[in-house]
């Protein structure tokens, strides 16, 4: 894991210090200015243990909230037909409890910083530069706290850092021969982190949640 954050850090800060020069249509780095609405499900994996010291019943769900971020893309080509892709962007969501009883804020402020790392392979056709592509991601979990929904006994929350894979598709559509360009992108990530309730220091709820979002991304590209 140590490996690809310092290489998905490397590509980010190569493309940054790279000196300023002329846009390339067949350039070796590409940068996006992405809009990127990232679509969680956050249901629980009824498979993996459970722990439910009387705060849910059998049926109670969890589901997470949709968000819309700014996201910047890296990607540098190994070759003309094959690059590899990082991007940087934070996303905030709660969780919330489906059935009865309902708990509209179960746990808030649940922000994640998705590392993500993949290998894409490319498809000219004329302007037009479909790809697909899949890799591994690491989500980072940072501020979460019990939502106010909860009973006032669950003195605090969190929700695990988390390992993952994920796949992409999309399109590059270039614009003249500036090296500039309107992208497009969908990538799918398999993922479950656990989260963990206590009160003061026991655990009353545990459980694994299909978090598995779908991220859907439409901007700008720049490759040089």
């Amino acid at each position: 894991m140590k490996k690809i954050a310092i290489t998905a850090a490397l590509l980010a800060a190569a493309a940054v210090s790279a000196p300023a020069q002329a846009g390339d249509a067949a350039g070796k780095w590409q940068v996006k200015v992405l809009a990127t609405g990232v679509l969680p499900d956050g249901k629980i994996n009824t498979g993996k243990p459970v722990i439910n010291a009387g705060v849910l019943n059998a049926t109670n769900d969890t589901q997470a909230n949709d968000n819309v971020v700014p996201t910047l893309a890296v990607e540098y080509f190994v070759s003309p037909n094959f690059s590899l892709e990082t991007i940087c962007c934070f996303t905030t969501h709660h969780v919330s409890v489906t059935g009865t009883p309902a708990l509209s804020n179960a746990m808030d402020h649940v922000m994640i910083l998705p590392a993500t790392l993949t290998l894409k392979a490319h498809m000219p056709v004329g302007a037009f530069k479909p790809y697909v592509g899949a890799g591994v991601a690491h989500f980072f979990v940072f501020g979460e706290k019990p939502g106010s929904s909860l009973p006032a006994a669950v003195t605090s929350a969190k929700l695990d850092d988390t390992f993952g894979a994920v796949v992409q598709g999309g399109v590059d559509i270039a614009v003249g021969e500036s090296g500039m360009g309107i992208s497009l992108d969908a990538k799918k990530y398999f993922i479950q982190p656990r989260s963990h309730f206590y009160a003061g220091a026991v655990e009353v709820l545990s459980a694994q949640h299909k978090l598995n979002p779908w991220v859907i991304s439409g901007g700008v590209s720049y490759r040089f």
